[in-house]
């Protein structure tokens, strides 16, 4: 099957980008390059295409019981114009997915899983569907998405909006912005690290936003910006990725996200008697931070090892352009997981020594 192309495809191949197959869509690896992108978002902003992203609507009298039983987080504490992130869970506690959900009403929710998740999502959540009263459509083709991120997102974004943005707090959303003359939901979230806002419009308008923004961005600093860049912004500002951090082999305890696991909200959610019997029983292994001092790059499957052991893998590995160093998140067994362990990393044939670091490789700003 021939990969996706999201509504700005045509940009980034005007704007020079090294469009690529990722996870069935074909998207921007980089323009520049992954460097001066990065540092893009960090020092300035950047303009992401992340159309291939999810977009789930459910709703009806039993929504909120219905996604507070597939959700590890709690949905009863969320409010109005709020998003909560949080996985599905297969029965055994590995992951499905891990996504954002926003809540419209107690009755209207509209979610976003990861692009390569949404049909098994959908799926996931019409199989578990037949007890509860609520309708679930899968809208992901006719929504465009991009993500400005970055400290001057606010400022260059407000310039194409009377809404004040000011007013949208960290993981809230309004449904009714008119952004660039277009109607829109605006939420401050991201993947970054940076503070930001992500623009939902229909796949018709998302083109003229995205150029509107690189038009009044550009004197701001604001530049187009790739994939390769957003997973070493992500992973510097330790969040996880589906597929690296947390698998279904993976699960949110191990990947260290039990704020987001809550083994004690009321609703009974599929996975919580294997979570909860792990938490109580200890788990065997989990995610750490490592820094080579040795020289090499660590990456994805790289076994680690002590005293010829093999003790776990690398889950993300870089040398990230912020933090400047060789570093990485390692899924290792729980007694080699004290801060300082010394430790090696596998790369190719030869074994370069590391030590376990937190996972707060960024400061947060």
């Amino acid at each position: 099957m021939s990969a996706k192309k999201t509504p700005l495809y045509d940009h980034h191949i005007k704007a020079g980008g090294n469009v690529v197959d990722y996870a069935g869509w074909m998207l921007p690896v980089e323009y520049e390059g992954l460097i001066p992108e990065h540092e893009a978002v960090r020092n300035a902003a950047g303009l992401f295409d992340v159309s291939h992203m999810g977009e789930v609507t459910v709703q009806g009298p039993d929504a909120q019981k219905f996604l507070n039983y597939l959700f590890t987080n709690d949905l009863t504490k969320s409010e109005d114009f709020g998003i909560t992130y949080g996985m599905f869970c297969y029965e055994d506690g590995g992951v499905v997915d891990d996504l954002l959900i926003y809540r419209k009403g107690e009755n209207d929710y509209y979610l976003v899983p990861n692009a390569s998740n949404t049909a098994k999502d959908y799926e996931w959540m019409l199989e578990h569907a037949k007890d509860f009263d609520v309708q679930i459509k899968n809208i992901s083709d006719s929504v465009g998405e991009i993500a400005i991120q970055g400290p001057n997102a606010q400022k260059i974004l407000q310039k194409l909006t009377e809404t004040d943005l000011a007013g949208i707090g960290y993981y809230k959303f309004d449904d009714q912005v008119m952004v660039a003359g277009k109607p829109t939901m605006v939420s401050r979230t991201g993947y970054t690290g940076e503070d930001g806002f992500e623009v939902y419009a229909s796949r018709e308008d998302i083109g003229e936003i995205w150029d509107a923004l690189l038009e009044v961005g550009e004197e701001d600093g604001l530049k187009p910006t790739g994939l390769g860049c957003r997973d070493t912004l992500r992973f510097e500002a330790g969040m996880p990725l589906y597929g690296n951090e947390m698998t279904e082999e993976i699960n949110p305890l191990q990947a260290g996200l039990k704020y987001f696991v809550k083994l004690d909200k009321e609703a009974d959610f599929v996975g919580k008697e294997a979570l909860s019997k792990q938490w109580a029983d200890g788990l065997k292994q989990k995610i750490v931070g490592l820094e080579l001092t040795g020289k090499g790059i660590p990456r994805h499957g790289y076994e680690v090892l002590k005293d010829d052991k093999v003790i776990g893998h690398i889950t993300t590995g870089y040398m990230p352009p912020t933090v400047g160093k060789p570093i990485a998140n390692a899924l290792i067994d729980i007694d080699q997981t004290e801060l300082g362990n010394e430790v090696e990393v596998q790369i190719r044939k030869r074994r370069v020594p590391a030590k376990v670091i937190s996972r707060k490789f960024l400061e947060k700003k």
